[in-house]
C-alpha cells in the first residue's frame, strides 16, 4: 500500500468483478468472501454518496450455455448447471439507481461487453477495482483497462483468489506495473 491519494468522483468509477451469489459461495484467500463483500459494499456506498460511478460486473451465460467458452473447465463457473440466482448480486451490494451492470461471458470485463463505451461516454478515466478472483476476473479486466489507458487503483482487501499465492502474485507482480494498490480505507478516504 502506498501514500495518500485523491480521487475525482466525476472521472472515477468503482468496478467490482463477479461479486455474485454463485461465486461468493467459494472459499477465497487471503480475504474471506464476507470480508471482500463488506469492503466492496462500503466502497460502493462511498462512491454513490459522492455521485461517482459504480459498475457491477458479473459473469453469466444463456440458458443453453451456447455463449459459454467451449473448453474443458469447472462447469460451476462456465456453462454447466447453476442455481437460478447464480448471477444475482447480494442485496446489500446492489445494483442501485445509476449503477451500471455489465454481463461478461469470460474472465475479463471489457472483451465483448460495452464497459469501455459506458465509461468513456461518462468521462471516466480512472477506475478502482475489486472483486473475485484477483488473478482471474480482476486481473484480466485490469490488463485490458491498462491497454485502454485507464488510470487504475486496486483495493487489495476487496479482492481475493482461490489461493493466497495466486492473489499475492497479482498484487505484488502485476498490479504495481499497471496501477496503484491501496486498502479500502485509503480508497474511502480518497473520495471524501
Amino acid at each position: 500500500m502506498s501514500n495518500t491519494i485523491q480521487l475525482n468522483p466525476a472521472t472515477t468509477a468503482l468496478i467490482l468483478i463477479d461479486l455474485q451469489k454463485g461465486i461468493l459461495n467459494y472459499s477465497f484467500k487471503p480475504h474471506s468472501a464476507s470480508t471482500i463483500l463488506s469492503n466492496a459494499v462500503r466502497m460502493a456506498e462511498s462512491f454513490r454518496k459522492q455521485n461517482a460511478q459504480v459498475v457491477l460486473v458479473h459473469v453469466g451465460f444463456s440458458a443453453d450455455g451456447g455463449d459459454a467458452l467451449n473448453i474443458p473447465t469447472d462447469t460451476s463457473l462456465s456453462g454447466g448447471q447453476r442455481p437460478d440466482d447464480w448471477m444475482e448480486f447480494p442485496a446489500e451490494l446492489g445494483p442501485r439507481e445509476n449503477d451500471l451492470v455489465i454481463t461478461k461471458r469470460q474472465w475479463g470485463g471489457f472483451y465483448g461487453t460495452e464497459l469501455d463505451l459506458q465509461l468513456r461516454r461518462r468521462g471516466i478515466d480512472t477506475i478502482v477495482m475489486g472483486g473475485i478472483a484477483t488473478n482471474f476476473g480482476v486481473e484480466s479486466t485490469a490488463r485490458d483497462a491498462y491497454e485502454r489507458g485507464y488510470h487504475q487503483f486496486f483495493a487489495e482487501d476487496a479482492m481475493a483468489g482461490f489461493s493466497e499465492e495466486a492473489h499475492n502474485f497479482a498484487v505484488n507482480n502485476i498490479f504495481p506495473r499497471i496501477g496503484h494498490i491501496h486498502s479500502t480505507d485509503e480508497i474511502h478516504g480518497a473520495l471524501n
